[in-house]
């Protein structure tokens, strides 16, 4: 089971995308967006889940170069 994340840009607070981690994220993790650019992640955000929810927001703070 796989941890999906909301990948957020730093600088705007725009999510850019929504990506599937097999573990939860530490917060130096590097990766590749969807356009192919290697970021590495400023933070790592973990929300509490919705009443009834075993689902768990994650969201990690990235600054894209373009």
């Amino acid at each position: 089971m796989g941890i999906t994340a909301t990948i957020l840009n730093t600088t705007t607070g725009q999510p850019i995308q929504k990506f599937t981690f097999g573990r939860m994220p530490k917060p130096w993790v590097s990766f590749n967006l969807a356009s192919g650019e290697l970021v590495t992640a400023d933070r790592v955000e973990v929300g509490k889940p919705a009443p009834g929810s075993f689902a768990v927001p994650v969201t990690v703070w990235v600054t894209p170069k373009k």
